[in-house]
């Protein structure tokens, strides 16, 4: 009997110990799945260009495909709250910009999430200015001269936004209030549609990131007057900034970045967090970015996380002076 039960306790003990050995296995295998990355706007948009330059990289990094899924709505709050509400195992994230983060918890009443309880931050991929843009037959060249004509056509232009809430919404209701123009707001679904009612001439005025303004620029599409950044951006040289228009209190940068469900393991992060990094360390990657108009700015998860904290007072501050909100 005694024999019998040392055999069992021998075989208990090696039973726990591959069960061990299989568990540190299968945390050490991630990810051996898809990984699906969510974006909270639709096909063609700025988000899905920035992913998009960074896809095959993350892939060979990470050793399974990355998917794209487009859930667009409210801003960027559906695809938000889908990855919100999603298995916190690092295999579902959101891109989102900064409108998604930081603008949209302090302008709908009540907030549809809140940023830092809901979702943790994996890694910051892009830092970005935005241009200020109308289509051809809007007859100005210049900001000052857009701000003089605007004045002269009270609530007669309109400019479009890829959503209400976004940062492309945000920026014009800024200026509305450094300049005292009236424009009104037609938000879309994505900012590639908002584009195309540009060019069609049914909006007259947007604020968009530099490589949708860049791209649709060289095809002689639109007309830039301003970025919005300190200084003039490496994809459109030849553009004042904001401040040599005049409009001193309007500098804005916007950032893209990587957010995975609240309570998602810590390694798990760690080795999206180090994905990222390659991929953004990459020369080739860097050069398109920094080419179309992007600044390849990685913060690790910790790093993104203060950012964060620090980002989302100021965007409060920015959205009750603006004084957008909705319900």
């Amino acid at each position: 009997m005694k024999k019998i039960h040392s055999l069992r306790s021998l075989l208990c003990t090696l039973l726990a110990s591959l069960s061990l050995g299989l568990s540190v296995n299968v945390q050490a295998a991630f990810p051996d799945k898809p990984i699906k990355i969510v974006i909270g706007f639709p096909a063609g948009g700025p988000l899905d260009t920035h992913i998009r330059l960074l896809t095959d990289k993350l892939q060979s990094i990470l050793g399974q495909p990355v998917l794209v899924d487009y859930k667009a709505g409210a801003g960027g709050t559906v695809g938000a709250l889908f990855v919100a509400q999603a298995s916190a195992d690092g295999y579902t994230l959101l891109l989102a910009n900064t409108g998604t983060m930081v603008i949209n918890p302090a302008v709908y009443t009540p907030p549809p999430y809140i940023l830092l309880t809901d979702f943790q931050p994996v890694a910051r991929t892009a830092q970005q200015a935005l241009g200020l843009i109308v289509n051809n037959e809007v007859p100005v060249k210049t900001l000052k001269e857009f701000i003089a004509y605007a004045k002269a056509n009270p609530g007669k232009l309109n400019y479009g936004s890829a959503g209400n809430g976004g940062i492309s919404h945000l920026v014009p209701e800024m200026l509305k209030h450094e300049t005292g123009i009236n424009i009104v707001h037609i938000p879309f679904k994505g900012s590639a549609p908002a584009f195309t009612d540009l060019m069609a001439g049914h909006v007259q005025f947007m604020a968009e990131s530099i490589p949708q303004v860049a791209n649709y620029a060289k095809q002689g599409k639109i007309k830039v007057l301003a970025v919005t950044s300190k200084t003039r951006n490496i994809a459109l040289p030849d553009v004042p900034t904001v401040i040599e228009t005049g409009v001193a209190n309007l500098e804005v940068v916007g950032f893209y970045g990587m957010l995975a469900p609240r309570n998602t393991p810590p390694d798990v992060i760690q080795k999206l967090s180090n994905a990222f990094k390659q991929t953004l360390e990459t020369p080739t990657i860097q050069e398109r970015m920094i080419t179309q108009g992007a600044d390849p700015a990685f913060l690790s998860a910790e790093q993104f996380t203060k950012f964060l904290q620090s980002e989302t007072p100021r965007w409060a501050k920015a959205v009750k002076q603006a004084g957008a909100k909705l319900d």
